[in-house]
């Protein structure tokens, strides 16, 4: 059982401390949403399904990069993949270089993503369209969504990976939601002291990643991982 509730609790844990980030990378979006044209259970439906669109999607990222971390897993690459996603974080947070940024794939998906929401944007608005903006969005590159993957690899698992990202996205929720309903009475000056926290606490999940792949023996922390038996079966 503590081997979903515990990714759980960590993807939870993510999307909750890292929603603070969310209000400056995806608040604009949220507050460019016309639900305030919206009335009664109107509005809120289109929040909902707005952000359930984003958790779907996180779900799905979840199941690739569970399949990913699962077959490093089976060529017994863990420990090493937990140990370097870790560190490639710390050095992420060093540095203040974009080092994504630069990379004209990550560039050239981000525009098509950008060019598909302003269409969706610009057109009649659905609760339909509303859960499409939502998976869109889920799409947009982001240093939290990046973490989650990273959590989701070192997991090793599909469905370790899928239950991380999803918690994620519900961690996300409350955040996102209080935006879109009053977040044009939310000072500037108070979204920006709040994301300065994120950095610290990106920070240290990277830590625990680094310790959960040194394989110490520590629960919860640095759990003592068993390595596969790739023997086969001797007939008697």
């Amino acid at each position: 059982m503590s081997e979903i509730w515990l990714p759980a609790v960590a993807g939870l844990t993510v999307g909750l401390m890292g929603s603070f980030h969310c209000i400056g990378m995806c608040g604009p979006l949220a507050l460019n949403l016309p639900i305030h044209k919206l009335a009664g259970w109107s509005r809120y439906t289109a929040i909902l399904a707005y952000n359930i669109g984003r958790v779907v999607t996180y779900a799905g990222l979840g199941v690739l990069f569970g399949m990913l971390g699962s077959g490093f897993r089976l060529w017994g690459f863990q420990q090493v993949l937990s140990i370097a996603i870790g560190a490639f974080i710390l050095l992420f947070l060093l540095s203040k270089s974009p080092l994504l940024s630069g990379i004209r794939w990550i560039s050239r998906i981000q525009g098509k993503i950008n060019g598909l929401l302003a269409r969706k944007l610009a057109g009649p608005k659905y609760t339909g369209s509303f859960l499409v903006i939502g998976l869109l969005n889920g799409l947009l590159p982001c240093g939290l969504v990046y973490l989650a993957m990273a959590a989701a690899i070192a997991s090793a698992d599909i469905a370790q990976g899928v239950v991380i990202m999803a918690g994620f996205g519900f961690g996300t929720i409350p955040m996102m939601a209080a935006m879109m309903v009053a977040g044009h009475k939310i000072p500037v000056s108070i979204r920006a002291n709040l994301r300065k926290a994120v950095p610290v606490f990106i920070g240290a999940m990277a830590i625990v990643l680094i310790l959960r792949g040194l394989n110490l023996g520590i629960p919860w922390i640095s759990p003592r991982m068993e390595k596969n038996d790739h023997t086969t079966e001797q007939c008697h």
